[in-house]
Formats: C-alpha cells, structure tokens, sequence
C-alpha cells in the first residue's frame, strides 16, 4: 500500500520502455508497468513464493501473456552478472538497516545495487530507487546514490523525490516513520 502512488508513477513513464524491476515481491511494480504500456518487463526475486504471487497478480490483470520474464535470483548477482540493458530499472529491497547498527552496511549494499542499475541504464534512462530503512535519512540515501553515479560514471538528475502516500503521516516526534524514500534519476549520458 505504501508504493501505491509510486507505482501509478512509473505507469506514467512505462510507455514502449523496457523494465526491470528488482526485488519485484507481489510484481505491482511490473503489473503497473504493463499498465502503463511497457514493451517487455523482467520481474525478478529470490523468493520462489514471491515469483508465484507475481505470476498471479500479472495474469489477474490481463497480463499473463505480456512480453518479459519472471526470474528467481538474487538482484544483487544479476546487476552484477548481466549484459544488457533496460531503459528503465525499479530498485525496491527489503529494509537493509532494519537496526541502526546496520547503516554502515546498508549504505554500502545501496550503493553496490545503483552503481549497477546505473550501468544497465540506456542512455535517457530512468532509475526509480527505493529505501525503506527508518535508519537511513533521505539525505544519506540521496548522499549514496550520488557516490554510485559518480562511481558507474554516469550523470543523473533528479527527476522526482519519492515517499510515502499521504495517508501515511509522519510524527515530529518520530521522523523515523518517513521511513520510505525515494528518488526518480534520468540518465543523462
């Protein structure tokens, strides 16, 4: 629920795109894509559960037999490994600091997962990364994204800041339930 108006988003620039969308869960990213008219998706997960819910939901909305693949495996080993390249890649994982003790660590594998989208990029890409680490300010988060454009060498600019929807509220006495954040990056180059 929580990705709902980032999901009607990426309707929105899907058209006659190519998508990956890592860490794909229920796949609502790749039935929002198909919505939109993308020409081909690759849902991936690591979860055989989670790619079955995808394959569900997809054929629940007319999708069943849409252009793409469901791919079991772990999106950090695929960023690495591929070849090709997508004009647009969702990065939506799991928390990666579920303790602050862990942002260290997280940082670095939010790194490591858009240094690689990046480079799949075709150029005028777009880049929808995700965190939903309470830890991890968004101003860290957009800190480490910045280092993993500078490191894949390509120049990015913030088409749009991602969140929440509106019926999740923030408390001043609690700014770690922004706990969702997000950025829209174009690539340039």
């Amino acid at each position: 629920m929580d990705q709902r108006d980032n999901r009607a988003f990426l309707s929105t620039l899907a058209h006659d795109r190519s998508v990956l969308n890592c860490f794909s869960f229920s796949g609502a990213f790749s039935v929002y894509a198909f919505g939109g008219k993308a020409k081909e998706v690759v849902t991936l997960d690591s979860s055989k559960p989670a790619l079955e819910l995808a394959e569900q939901n997809l054929a629940l909305n007319g999708f069943a037999e849409a252009p793409g693949e469901l791919l079991k495996g772990d999106a950090f080993a695929y960023l690495k490994e591929i070849e090709r390249k997508f004009d647009l890649i969702v990065l939506d994982p799991p928390s990666l600091a579920p303790k602050r003790s862990n942002v260290d660590a997280a940082t670095g594998g939010y790194k490591f997962l858009n240094l690689h989208a990046l480079k799949h990029l075709n150029s005028g890409g777009l880049l929808l990364t995700f965190s939903c680490s309470q830890h991890l300010s968004i101003d860290l988060f957009q800190k480490v994204v910045f280092g993993a454009a500078v490191d894949a060498r390509r120049k990015v600019t913030v088409v749009k800041r991602l969140g929440q929807p509106i019926d999740h509220p923030v408390s001043l006495h609690h700014p770690e339930g922004e706990y969702l954040k997000g950025l829209a990056l174009r690539a340039l180059d």
